[in-house]
């Protein structure tokens, strides 16, 4: 983050500066254990943090200075024009029939029971890896997976968790998820080299995670429902080509905006090729005064509230490290306990899964201690960016995806629970999600990469010091 050596006095000296965020976190708690966590209901405990940080600066336009420096950062508006297309992308692989695609791939096959729990979990990961969001693969596919897994035999349980646990994959490893964004920018690596070096760590939980899934997926008794599989559709799937463009193009090293731009692009041509889109429904003149001009509106919609959280959360931190609060943390964690790569891949660990406890969206808590915390603690002992990014990442998708107050798991409860009602069917209870195969798969993966060195990098192939 620019400007990190600039000093903000505050009334209370240290502690002073830590009043935004005591507010901000206190806010976020509070409205995730009511049930009304979300983006957009967090606006308000940031703008009442940073106007209640005012009272206590001790140079009022110095921290309205810090506060805009914080919003203007540079790799604040990397990440923000890049969720802009990834929203648009996501909503026109949605629109493009991927989800009927990836039923009639799960459904097809004669699987049952556990098999079917595997299929279910695959589906998941591919549409998250093709959409970049994990509420998004919740909200489009409970309705229909989970009811048809538990009809063919499947635990409800782990029915369940298996779409759970392939939002958490695809939120881990899609170019166009905004965790991947985040990390990668605030980190300075490119696309290239994150989704290279992060492909074994998430695969490896992948497969950990699909062999619990094989072995305790099923409990017995199946039936059919004619009424799902009339949604079936094979020609959705054709809708991964456009993912394919991504990935490919971010692999060959190109910015991950002119990737997104191709992605949707591709998602565009395909879409209408296959007759799921019509050209209008890209872009059009509505009915009414004041409708939607179609797919491409939706997306942007999609992604506003995450936007001006993220911006907000980029004042708070601003104003965090100009007040040296972010410097005497990382002095102090110097001095008694990370003497060694191995304790600063720790430290990153350990601080990156705090800060995503309270924060019921795990990119602001990327937003909140990547450029501040991570960084220069990666950089005192030469870990490559991209391994930076790699940690953090998979740091905020291990136990953000266990705790009922995030977005992503309550979205996925509350599908599962209305899926249950419609079907007449058992639901499973919330705190299944404490046993997210994949997230605690990740967590093991995670901690022995950090233990053992295992896709460890350096920057410009240095060693770095005692592991």
């Amino acid at each position: 983050m620019a400007e990190q050596n600039r000093k903000l006095e505050m009334y209370g000296g240290m502690w002073g500066g830590f009043i935004p965020l005591v507010i901000l976190v206190i806010g976020l708690v509070w409205l995730s254990v009511a049930g009304r966590g979300g983006v957009k209901p967090f606006w308000a405990c940031a703008w009442i943090a940073l106007a209640v940080g005012l009272f206590f600066a001790r140079s009022k336009e110095e921290y309205c200075k810090a506060l805009m420096r914080g919003i203007g950062d540079k790799t604040g508006i990397v990440i923000v024009t890049a969720w802009l297309f990834a929203g648009v992308f996501g909503k026109l692989m949605q629109a493009g029939g991927l989800v009927n695609g990836l039923l009639w791939l799960g459904m097809t096959t004669g699987a049952d029971g556990s098999i079917f729990v595997g299929l279910v979990f695959l589906a998941a990961m591919l549409f998250s890896l093709g959409t970049g969001t994990s509420t998004g693969t919740c909200i489009a596919l409970t309705p229909v997976l989970y009811p048809a897994g538990v009809f063919l035999g499947a635990s409800p349980a782990m029915c369940a968790l298996a779409i759970l646990s392939g939002a958490a994959f695809g939120d881990n490893l899609a170019p166009v998820s905004d965790t991947t964004i985040v990390s990668a920018y605030t980190q300075g690596a490119t696309m290239k080299d994150v989704v290279r070096s992060r492909f074994p760590l998430a695969i490896s939980a992948a497969t950990v995670a699909m062999v619990f899934f094989l072995i305790f997926g099923g409990n017995g008794g199946s039936a059919s429902m004619p009424e799902i599989k009339a949604n079936l559709d094979p020609a959705g799937l054709a809708m991964l080509i456009a993912l394919v463009v991504v990935v490919a193009s971010a692999l060959l090293g190109r910015h991950i905006i002119e990737s997104l731009i191709y992605g949707n692009v591709a998602a565009a041509i395909v879409g209408i090729a296959t007759g799921k889109i019509a050209p209008t429904a890209i872009f059009g003149i509505p009915e009414k005064s004041g409708g939607s001009t179609g797919i491409i509106q939706a997306g942007v919609d999609g992604v506003v509230g995450a936007i001006i959280f993220a911006i907000l959360i980029l004042a708070v931190t601003q104003v965090l490290v100009e007040c040296g609060i972010m410097d005497r943390i990382l002095e102090y964690a110097r001095k008694t306990f990370v003497s060694t790569v191995r304790q600063a891949e720790l430290f990153i660990i350990g601080v990156t899964i705090i800060a995503s406890i309270p924060i019921s969206a795990n990119a602001p808590a990327e937003l909140l201690v990547g450029p501040s915390l991570v960084r220069p603690m990666g950089e005192k002992f030469r870990l490559a960016a991209a391994r930076r990014a790699n940690l953090m990442d998979c740091s905020v998708c291990t136990v953000f995806f266990m705790l009922p107050w995030h977005i992503a798991v309550a979205t996925w409860y509350a599908q599962t629970v209305a899926a249950a009602e419609t079907y007449k069917i058992a639901a499973p209870s919330v705190s299944a999600a404490l046993i997210n195969p994949y997230s605690w798969a990740l967590l093991l993966v995670l901690l022995f990469s950090a233990f053992t060195g295992w896709n460890r990098r350096f920057a410009e192939g240095e060693t770095g010091e005692t592991a």
